[in-house]
């Protein structure tokens, strides 16, 4: 029985203007009704470009020059602007927050809705429904801001589902979750297809979290090149982005590549018997490493008490290059944050803080560099107290990358937000520019006239990180450094963070992505409610918590592995 195209591409190219290729060449494919098409490729691929090409956003708002067409229930997006698709396509983006009009739940249902002028027993209807099928109901009354990220994401999603629209357009929807909160609303979406048989096309650089729900995968390999479409195993077997279950088939040859890993488990019984009995290889960097207990602290927190006014904890961009802040006072009073907070960080130790979203990654990060005060407690980041230490100072000290890249830039370019870096830092010319290089996949040479607004959100936190290891400080803080990237950037990422761990940095990275905690950190603490609850080498907490156990860990335990280089090098291969 043949589908309905819900979605169809009919030779699409589209060229940003000022582009020197196209980021969409002559792309055909139709996606069916009730299908759940997920997107994959590079930073920079084109990946949001193909998204907003299914509402009209590209090109009427993006500009650039479309050929071909897109159709989307029978309404071609050249002669129907957004408005005009609204009411058939719901999208929501990489940071759902961004989209968010009102203050409250039940409100912000409800708000897509009035904008359509649908009548007031239908939207009141329509609210209800929602607020059942995500799971809402109890939140109804509460303000968004105090919801955590896996809520507000449902309510983003509900917010374009009252209209009813055929297709779900979904762009990173897990990449700023913990992995609890990934799973509602993952278990959200499959829902919709499954019982409602809506359309939905997402986009997710966590492939290890979606590509098990996928019914197809396109892959756009970048570059020109054409996509490719079809059986998700059959795709993810040739693509250069494939999540650790993935390349673990490859390293095993197993055939056909399982995508889940229940499917990997049945298939590694003949490795783990051969794995049996040798022990994984250190990890780059792990040998000949220091015991950091002997060694003076390059952090030392103690006894941290952090509150917050109210419910909201939004604060400054964090002091980069000598401007001042000013931090959130701490008080007695008021929502605590973190609680009675012991931590010490030895040079050349990289601490992943983990734990669910509101756990107090991000205020412990923020208490390092001075942008809260604490009620209670003291802090030194090497010889420096940035509870009372003037910004350039802190720098000196300490640099942070925020959730928000966008909060450190603010040059017309990139080349020019490079060279200013360097200026800054008072590094050799190129230094910034060489870091980006590094990061990011896309050649610089294409991105130096950019705008840093202009960048994918992977590009612009690689730019943001590029900036702050410019400086070289002793110690590295990083705040969700994996959201927008791909595999390929992930990996350059975690050489920087070897490299600097190498040269005696202190970094300390406040993430969901247990992928990267299980390929860079040494050691991994974990919060809930604002206290450590664990604090340990990696091997150890990893390993004994079914949450934050990356796939390979899951696939081969009771072995000790955590990674699949770990079973390259074992196998006397390569990943």
């Amino acid at each position: 029985m043949t589908q309905t195209a819900m979605v169809r591409f009919e030779s699409v190219s589209f060229r940003y203007h000022g582009g020197a290729e196209p980021v969409l060449r002559d792309v055909t494919l139709d996606i069916a009704e009730g299908e759940l098409c997920l997107v994959v490729g590079q930073t920079g691929s084109g990946k949001s470009t193909l998204l907003g090409a299914i509402n009209g956003l590209v090109p009427h708002f993006t500009g650039g020059t479309l050929e071909g067409r897109v159709v989307v229930a029978g309404r071609d997006t050249r002669t129907h602007p957004p408005r005009e698709l609204a009411d058939v396509v719901g999208v929501v983006g990489q940071d759902p927050r961004a989209g968010f009009v009102t203050d409250i739940v039940e409100d912000e249902l409800a708000y897509a809705m009035e904008s359509l002028g649908t009548p007031p027993d239908v939207m009141r209807t329509r609210v209800e429904e929602t607020l059942d099928l995500l799971g809402l109901a109890e939140f109804r009354s509460r303000p968004i801001s105090t919801l955590s990220g896996g809520q507000q994401q449902r309510v983003a999603i509900g917010s374009v589902l009252t209209s009813h629209p055929h297709v779900l357009v979904l762009d990173e929807p897990t990449s700023a979750l913990d992995p609890a909160a990934a799973e509602e609303v993952l278990a959200a979406i499959h829902r919709l297809v499954h019982d409602l048989g809506m359309t939905v096309v997402l986009a997710e650089h966590r492939l290890e979290r979606v590509v098990q729900y996928a019914d197809r995968v396109v892959y756009l390999p970048g570059a020109g090149r054409p996509v490719v479409a079809g059986d998700p195993a059959e795709v993810m077997a040739q693509t250069d982005v494939a999540p650790p279950v993935v390349q673990l088939a490859r390293v095993a040859g197993w055939e056909p590549v399982p995508l889940s890993v229940r499917d990997a488990r049945s298939a590694a019984a003949p490795l783990r018997l051969r794995l049996e009995g040798t022990p994984p290889q250190l990890r780059p960097g792990d040998s000949g490493s220091r015991d950091a207990s002997t060694e003076r602290p390059l952090v030392s927190v103690r006894d941290l008490v952090v509150t917050y006014r109210g419910s909201s904890s939004r604060q400054a961009p964090p002091p980069i290059r000598g401007r001042s802040t000013t931090p959130e006072s701490g008080t007695a009073a008021g929502r605590p944050a973190l609680l009675d907070v012991r931590l010490d960080l030895a040079p050349g130790e990289v601490l992943a803080l983990m734990g669910r979203n509101g756990s107090g990654k991000s205020s412990l990060l923020k208490a390092l560099v001075g942008l809260v005060r604490p009620a209670r407690g003291t802090i030194r980041v090497a010889t420096v107290d940035p509870t009372t230490a003037k910004p350039a100072t802190i720098v000196a000290a300490a640099g942070l990358v925020p959730q928000e890249p966008a909060d450190l830039l603010y040059a017309e370019t990139v080349e020019q937000e490079c060279k200013q870096a360097d200026r800054d830092f008072r590094a050799d010319p190129g230094t910034c520019a060489d870091i980006f290089a590094r990061l990011v996949p896309t050649p610089t040479t294409e991105l130096a006239s950019r705008h840093p607004r202009d960048l994918s959100e992977g590009e612009r936190l690689c730019l943001a990180l590029a900036v702050i290891l410019t400086a070289a400080p002793p110690l590295v803080l990083l705040d969700e450094p994996t959201r927008g990237l791909d595999y390929i950037s992930k990996q350059r990422l975690v050489e920087i963070v070897r490299d600097l761990r190498a040269r005696r940095h202190g970094v300390i990275l406040a993430t969901h992505d247990v992928e990267l905690v299980a390929e860079v950190a040494t050691r991994a603490a974990v919060l809930a409610d604002g206290e450590v609850v664990a604090d340990g080498p990696v091997e150890h907490v990893l390993a004994a918590s079914p949450t934050f156990a990356p796939q390979v860990a899951k696939v081969l335990r009771p072995l000790p592995y955590l990674t699949v280089s770990q079973v390259a090098a074992a196998l006397g291969g390569t990943p």
